[in-house]
């Protein structure tokens, strides 16, 4: 008898997921049929977006010239054109400023590849509540949301590559050797010659800055929501 109570309790339980689930699918097909917005397409749009600016930002700046030939071109700081402009009257470091400009940013590129993973990752566990807040929200909320959510991994991530590319690129060792050259100069304020920090954090900006740009896009731009997904949810934005 009890043998019998157990099994016939498990067969209601699955009978009663089975029907739920049926009539989950039932309801979302009915939505769908009815042109209503569900939260579910809501959360699929926004990762969809957020996929899709994401991506295209990390490829872009990756490329070779991404960041050097680009808005988001990695200037040396003050403090580092305050060495150069001393220094390209000393022989050998004539052209410190340009080669060094485009080691960084050679840099910098070879780090943005390692964003796409991160990105994906911190898409796929975006919620209902952050989609529904994210999409009535601020013109850069999807970006501020993916800001939030990969900073500090994207920053580990980056800082060990930007360090290998900028060895790679002869740029650390070029710089420390300006930044001593300079620092032997008489009566001058002696200068830090590291440069990993500092370009690490320019590239994950110029990285944010493009992933606005497209978020900002395709919230303003009805053309640009190339799925039907996407023209549904963001219909709600317009509509606000």
């Amino acid at each position: 008898m009890k043998r019998f109570l157990i099994v016939l309790a498990v067969s209601v339980t699955v009978v009663y997921a089975s029907v739920s689930f049926m009539a989950c699918a039932a309801l979302q097909q009915a939505a769908n049929a009815a042109g209503i917005l569900t939260n579910e397409d809501i959360g699929n749009g926004l990762r969809d977006a957020l996929a899709i600016g994401a991506t295209q930002g990390s490829d872009l700046l990756s490329a070779k010239g991404g960041f050097f030939n680009s808005p988001y071109k990695i200037l040396l700081p003050e403090e580092a054109r305050q060495v150069t402009s001393k220094l390209q009257f000393i022989p050998g470091f004539g052209q410190v400023e340009n080669l060094i400009l485009q080691k960084i940013n050679s840099g910098a590129e070879s780090a943005a590849a390692k964003a796409k993973p991160i990105f994906i990752d911190a898409v796929k566990k975006l919620t209902i509540i952050d989609a529904l807040s994210i999409l009535m929200g601020d013109k850069n909320s999807a970006t501020q949301y993916l800001k939030t959510a990969t900073n500090d991994q994207l920053y580990a991530a980056f800082l060990p590559t930007v360090q290998a590319s900028l060895d790679e690129f002869g740029a650390r060792k070029y710089w420390s050797d300006a930044v001593n050259a300079y620092n032997r100069i008489p009566l001058v304020n002696k200068v830090n010659p590291s440069l990993d920090d500092y370009v690490t954090k320019q590239a994950m900006a110029g990285l944010f800055s493009e992933i606005e740009k497209k978020e900002r896009a395709i919230r303003s731009d009805k053309s640009l929501r190339t799925s039907d997904i996407l023209q549904r949810v963001f219909a709600k934005q317009d509509g606000k």
